[in-house]
């Protein structure tokens, strides 16, 4: 299966358990896989026959700015379900990063790696 890899996407997200976590928010970082065939793209050299990667990096921003969520799991998931129904891919992978966690431990981050497929 062909892979389009976004790395990198990073937004300030208002996630975690503490409400105060919540209210004052956090850095985020997500690395994305999304399986597809880019055969006919890759023939057409035609915008229309593959996946926008401007329009998935927009939502899944929107996602992590717009929605809150106390678990990097569930932010995750919902990134997921809603590339798998929004864009022609058949199978997803993500790493969602919380970069600089507020624990007294130093750590670059902590993260939850899912793959998910509309098979």
């Amino acid at each position: 299966m062909d892979k389009i890899i976004l790395k990198g996407i990073r937004f300030h997200g208002h996630h975690g358990v503490p409400e105060a976590e919540r209210q004052v928010g956090g850095h985020y970082e997500i690395n994305a896989t999304l399986g597809c065939c880019l055969a006919t793209a890759g023939s057409t050299d035609a915008l229309t026959d593959t996946i926008d990667y401007a329009e998935v990096v927009t939502r899944i921003i929107e996602i992590g700015t717009q929605q809150s969520f106390q678990l990097i799991e569930a932010l995750a998931e919902k990134i997921a379900t809603t590339i798998l129904a929004q864009f022609a891919v058949e199978e997803v992978h993500l790493i969602v990063k919380k970069l600089h966690p507020p624990i007294e431990q130093p750590i670059n981050y902590f993260a939850v790696e899912i793959f998910r497929s509309n098979a």
